[in-house]
């Protein structure tokens, strides 16, 4: 069965928040068993915990909060502590946002790794797909049904000729998260950026920290996968779905999800009771020796 994990001693990371535009300085932090996944907003003194029920936006990334004061953006920090088992860790922060960095998970992986990850004397119970469960909302479809192991099917079809229909079924472990998914980055297309920032989106934005579209192609720059943008959707789902705070069994089936449509079907698979939690012998795959090229 799976054990909690904590990390082996503090580690931190300086960028930019994608969406305030604010240098932001974060630090994780080992933490007891039980304790979950906590944000904690050293500038306001406040603990969120990073759990479904927390959820209170999902435009254009994933938005925690309590009374008023919230983190953001959150999606690529959690995907890559769920991949890594780590279950207890405080998350200290000094602003409303987790800073982007490149648009990706390498740096989180990188600094996680820089850590160390440490066993404790605990289990987690597994939540496990029971039968099939069907989500669909304007464009958006997901299906659950029950896997060995945690799996994601995801396609995705935008009007860009780099895009057009782009899709990635892969089974969700450490070895194809490194490889596969953590170097996916964030995207966004020339044309919305106007709106994005009337909206008090995308002030940190740049094509050092995401992959901007105009209408031929890709802006000074190039892609690290052919298809990087749906590579990057399973990324966020991950995230997304972590906040069950469990280790999960079953295979999603998404089709042009997103944020909102991640976390809505997620508060219906719990309405619905489609899964059990369990706790029995569990085979993970875990990172021993492997070298990393980012």
């Amino acid at each position: 069965m799976p054990f909690q994990k904590t990390i082996r001693s503090e580690v931190s990371l300086t960028g930019i928040g994608i969406h305030s535009g604010k240098k932001i300085n974060l630090t994780l932090i080992p933490a007891q068993r039980d304790t979950g996944v906590v944000f904690y907003r050293k500038d306001k003194n406040f603990p969120i915990k990073a759990k479904l029920p927390f959820v209170i936006d999902t435009s254009f990334a994933t938005t925690l909060g309590v009374d008023g004061i919230k983190v953001r953006t959150v999606e690529h920090l959690l995907a890559t502590l769920y991949v890594f088992g780590i279950t207890n860790v405080i998350v200290e922060i000094d602003s409303s946002e987790v800073p982007v960095m490149d648009g990706s998970a390498v740096d989180f992986v990188k600094a996680i790794l820089k850590a160390g990850i440490a066993k404790q004397g605990k289990s987690i119970p597994l939540l496990r797909i029971t039968k099939p469960i069907y989500y669909e909302e304007a464009h958006s479809q997901i299906i659950a049904k029950p896997h060995r192991s945690f799996k994601i099917t995801y396609k995705i079809f935008y009007e860009h000729p780099l895009i057009m229909e782009q899709s990635l079924s892969i089974e969700i472990n450490e070895k194809n998260f490194l490889n596969e998914i953590a170097p996916a980055r964030t995207f966004g297309f020339l044309r919305d950026i106007l709106y994005l920032l009337k909206n008090g989106f995308a002030k940190g934005g740049s094509l050092e920290n995401a992959l901007v579209l105009d209408e031929k192609g890709v802006v000074g720059g190039s892609l690290r996968f052919k298809d990087e943008f749906v590579r990057h959707k399973i990324l966020d789902a991950i995230g997304d779905f972590s906040l069950v705070g469990y280790p999960i069994q079953g295979h999603f089936i998404i089709e042009k999800g997103g944020h909102t449509s991640h976390i809505n079907f997620l508060r219906k698979l719990i309405e619905t009771g489609c899964y059990e939690l369990v706790e029995e012998p569990y085979f993970n795959f875990q990172l021993t020796t492997q070298t990393v090229n980012f």
